[in-house]
């Protein structure tokens, strides 16, 4: 009887050692679960950037407001009564100073 309570002891030791010390144990189910946590966020932007994308397929299969919007922000097209006036802002920046003399010691 002793000896089955023995085994019975070690079989239990054994098996605690490898849940909770093994790297297969409870260490391996926390890595795998933020994993999925991890990719069910990313399955959750993907989700909503898709739906994003179908309402803006949508958008310009039906309306002409989206469609003319995109060629004139993508493409720069002007409508038929439109004028384009382009503004262009001066970048010219003063001269830089000239560095001062710098003279090599050589000891």
């Amino acid at each position: 009887m002793r000896i089955l309570a023995a085994v019975l002891a070690l079989a239990l030791i054994s098996l605690q050692y490898r849940l909770r010390l093994s790297d297969q144990g409870l260490r391996e189910v926390s890595r795998l679960q933020s994993a999925i946590d991890a990719q069910a966020a990313a399955n959750r932007e993907q989700g909503e950037h898709n739906r994003q994308l179908v309402a803006e397929v949508a958008d310009l299969k039906v309306g002409l407001t989206a469609l003319e919007e995109r060629a004139r922000s993508d493409l720069g097209m002007v409508g038929n009564s439109e004028t384009f006036y382009q503004v262009v802002t001066a970048t010219t920046q003063a001269p830089a100073a000239p560095a001062p003399g710098v003279t090599a010691r050589t000891e």
